[in-house]
């Protein structure tokens, strides 16, 4: 199905793509969207990506690091429960040799005030301020607080190069906010969900599509 819907959907002629499938599948790899994020002059924290037990280990030995899935990773325990990989803290003694089995994300934490959730939707930015006990806000959502927070000049610069570069209209962009107000960027869903803010927040968001939709790049 996919091979043949999805292949025609993703040939249409002179179609306005929020986004274009394969550009969808470019923007979900996590080494490409750092790259690009240094090449759009974002804030970025130090990174490795590596299949060396003893790098990661020296990684975290020399400064508070977190753990990163690579890829979305829900499986199921011994009992079937569904389980989900956190973004979580990492000592040099919770590695093991088994990172030699394939490659890992472990990334210096960034010593946050709260996260922003910034969508953007072409050149429209909607920017909601997160405050969470949590390092990973999805673990425990019903914890969450929400406000809207503007966006510093230098942030929308570098989203718009990041869109450009990506070959994106559309991104749901998570910043870790420290508190000098410096925005780190962590990572940039190309389809990322957007209704589960609250409607005062999501409905801007949601007009801003239908707009893309209906009147094209130029909404």
């Amino acid at each position: 199905m996919f091979w043949g819907v999805g292949g025609i959907l993703a040939s249409l002629p002179r179609a306005h793509y929020v986004n274009h499938p394969w550009q969808i599948r470019n923007g979900e790899y996590k080494p490409a969207q750092l790259a690009a994020a240094l090449r759009a002059g974002f804030l970025v924290p130090e990174t490795v990506i590596t299949m060396d037990p003893a790098e990661a280990r020296q990684f975290c030995t020399e400064r508070p690091a977190v753990y990163k899935p690579l890829w979305n990773t829900p499986y199921r325990d011994t009992d079937d429960k569904a389980q989900q990989v956190w973004v979580r803290e990492v000592n040099p003694t919770d590695i093991t040799d088994a990172v030699s089995l394939c490659p890992h994300l472990f990334q210096t934490k960034v010593e946050k005030s709260f996260d922003v959730r910034l969508t953007a939707v072409g050149a429209q930015l909607f920017a909601t301020r997160i405050t969470s006990p949590e390092l990973d806000w999805r673990r425990q959502q019903d914890l969450l607080s929400y406000e809207p927070i503007s966006v510093p000049n230098t942030v929308a610069a570098s989203v718009a190069g990041y869109l450009t570069d990506m070959a994106l209209v559309f991104g749901a962009f998570d910043f870790a906010v420290t508190s000098s107000g410096s925005w780190y960027f962590l990572e940039c869903n190309p389809n990322g969900q957007w209704a589960w803010l609250p409607s005062a927040l999501s409905d801007p968001i949601a007009l801003a599509l239908a707009d893309q939709l209906e009147k094209g790049p130029n909404a």
